[in-house]
């Protein structure tokens, strides 16, 4: 599997090199800046990109504006974003165009290299993989919608998983109910949002997605 790599921080940046290549990764390109990653996309076309937020030349969000201008080129490719902050607006844009093969982690949370390297590869296959801060900064984003007000604090809490990219039976566990009971709480967010249930895991997770950042 081929990935590029943005990170301005060499430390960092090389321990992601080694990271990849020790789970069976192709690095194609490492860089530390916007405009070389944008080139670094359009040139290799990798199967994901690792990409930080602040690049130079800016610092603010040059990482993210070039993976959403390479995707509006390159339809689908699949981005992991790994930054220390949320960048409500342009996560929001990021997931806008309903495409999935999109991650947003953060950096002090990612715990185990396992379950990261994991992540990258569902981004890769064409899942959505989302922190939880960045799911709860989404859904503070859209407080005020009266739909989402009529949720119960249960509908939140299994909504915030479903947008993580967890499965029914995942959630299950981690809320320690039952899968029928999941698949209520599922059905009524649906209902209540007037999104059309799906068994898809990706599409009502983007779905869903595409309502908060609506």
């Amino acid at each position: 599997m081929r990935v590029v790599i943005a990170e301005d921080l060499a430390l960092l940046r090389e321990g992601l090199i080694r990271i990849f290549q020790a789970n069976g990764f192709e690095v194609v390109d490492a860089v530390d800046n916007g405009p070389s990653l944008i080139r670094a996309l359009t040139t290799h076309r990798p199967d994901v990109a690792i990409v930080d937020v602040r690049l130079p030349p800016t610092f603010t969000d040059e990482g993210l504006r070039a993976v959403i201008d390479v995707r509006k080129r390159i339809p689908g490719l699949p981005v992991v974003v790994l930054s220390q902050y949320v960048e409500q607006l342009y996560a929001r844009e990021l997931i806008s165009d309903r495409a999935g093969a999109v991650g947003y982690l953060l950096k002090d949370r990612v715990m185990a290299v396992g379950q990261f390297v994991a992540n990258v590869r569902q981004v890769a296959a064409g899942s959505t993989v989302m922190d939880p801060d960045v799911v709860g900064a989404l859904l503070t984003h859209r407080s005020a919608d009266p739909r989402l007000l009529e949720l119960t604090p249960r509908e939140h809490e299994v909504l915030s998983l479903m947008a993580q990219g967890r499965t029914n039976a995942a959630i299950a566990g981690r809320m320690f109910v039952s899968e029928k009971t999941v698949s209520k709480h599922s059905y009524n967010i649906f209902t209540k949002l007037g999104l059309e249930p799906s068994e898809d895991d990706n599409r009502r997770i983007l779905a869903v997605l595409a309502y908060l950042e609506g």
